[in-house]
């Protein structure tokens, strides 16, 4: 029987969306991962709203930073506290405290309350849990499925999220015609709540099989990483690759107005084509769960780089926007790749920890690029800024396979933990 008479049981994905647990939780992380495709133009509109006319640029980017930020905060202020937890624990608190501090906010709005400040502190207080939530997510995977099957699931997760980014902005534009941002922010805190009752029903509290650690600092997962070399070269490389995209999305909409005299409907099309890109990509990404892990995610930086020369060389449209979709497609796995090393080479006891300080470091390397992106693009212009970037991510790919390809005679903790266990089974 081949492989196509056998679908959909030969997929990679069948024994995820099979999973007799996991099959009810994804509805909910759907319905959530929309409702954040929502809010990336709800919380930015209703700003607008909310701040004083001569000050929105400050109070947009405040709004946009409070809604991701303090999540690097939470991982060490609730470490003592989280750590040893399972990952539907700490995937449903996040659930609980982001649907009730969005929530919050249209609550303010009808009692007359709401202000621009109490809005920020609103969103913040809604983030601080958002790296131990995603920690939680896959370490839950870890937790319910063998290893086999973790590059599929977090391929899920990516192409769920993916598609999320794609519909939910254009669908938000309709919804805050029609009712308002504030609403749809209630739509986003609904889609929480959703998802935090279907972690309690879908995953009723059980005695785990594995073992989590509890006592330990608040910086543990950090300490983790620092001693093991194979997480530090992993966060390292994803840290640098983040923050060098970072001033792209300044050069972008300044090179389509400034260099092509265009309007924000090219802009829209670039970031339309890269979501399909990366929607495709992260289904394709789920099939490379027999490709060596270490040098896909060191190839996918270098072939990303490479993928967004054409626009930095200033090709027309007709080639750069489908080499812009062509990056979202190779950007895509980098997520499920490397979330899938950290599975591999770290214990499940220490997994929530150590996801949850590399998601607390990653969350500031995109805003600190952006921030770069302001005097960078001021400097040497916009075009200009995106080949550098383009450049750059290729020079950190191939310094990243140099140094792999050096260290091979002595293999990595974590590159050896996947050999022996591939070994075994």
């Amino acid at each position: 029987m081949t492989d196509a008479s056998r679908f959909p049981r030969s997929s990679p994905y069948w024994p995820v969306v099979s999973h007799p647990q996991l099959r009810r939780v994804l509805p909910g992380l759907a319905v959530s991962a929309l409702g954040d495709g929502l809010a990336v133009v709800a919380v930015t509109w209703l700003a607008i709203q909310l701040a004083p006319h001569g000050q929105r640029g400050t109070w947009i980017a405040l709004a946009m930073a409070a809604y991701t930020l303090p999540s690097a905060a939470g991982t060490v202020v609730f470490g003592r506290l989280l750590r040893g937890r399972s990952g539907a624990q700490l995937a449903g608190w996040d659930a609980i405290l982001r649907a009730s501090a969005l929530a919050a906010i249209p609550l303010a709005y009808i009692l007359g309350a709401l202000t621009i400040g109490l809005y920020v502190v609103l969103l913040a207080a809604s983030a601080l849990l958002h790296s131990w939530g995603s920690a939680g997510r896959f370490t839950l995977i870890a937790e319910l499925l063998p290893q086999r099957h973790h590059l599929p699931a977090n391929a899920v997760l990516a192409s769920i999220a993916g598609f999320a980014t794609i519909v939910g902005p254009p669908l938000a534009g309709l919804l805050i015609a029609w009712v308002g941002p504030v609403w749809v922010i209630a739509i986003d805190a609904a889609t929480f709540a959703t998802l935090a009752l279907t972690y309690r029903l879908a995953l009723p509290a059980r005695k785990s099989d594995h073992r989590h650690e509890r006592s330990a600092s608040r910086t543990a997962g950090f300490a983790v990483i620092r001693r093991n070399p194979a997480l530090l070269g992993l966060l390292v490389l994803s840290l640098w690759f983040f923050f060098l995209f970072g001033p792209v999305y300044v050069a972008m909409p300044i090179h389509i107005t400034d260099d092509l005299h265009a309007s924000a409907t090219l802009l829209g099309g670039y970031y339309t084509a890269f979501g399909v890109g990366g929607l495709v990509g992260g289904v394709v990404a789920g099939h490379l769960r027999r490709w060596p892990l270490h040098a896909t995610t060191i190839s996918i930086v270098v072939g990303f780089g490479v993928a967004m020369l054409p626009l930095g060389l200033g090709a027309p449209v007709s080639l750069s926007l489908p080499a812009f979709a062509l990056a979202g497609l190779i950007w895509a796995p980098y997520m499920a790749t490397s979330m899938a090393l950290f599975q591999r080479s770290t214990s499940i006891a220490q997994l929530p920890a150590v996801l949850a300080a590399n998601g607390a470091i990653l969350v500031l390397a995109v805003p600190l690029g952006t921030m770069l992106g302001g005097p960078l693009v001021g400097a040497i212009g916009a075009r200009p800024t995106l080949l550098l970037c383009a450049m750059a991510i290729v020079a950190l790919g191939l310094t990243a396979g140099a140094i792999a390809i050096s260290r091979r005679s002595s293999r990595l903790p974590g590159d050896a933990a996947i050999t022996e266990v591939s070994a075994s089974r």
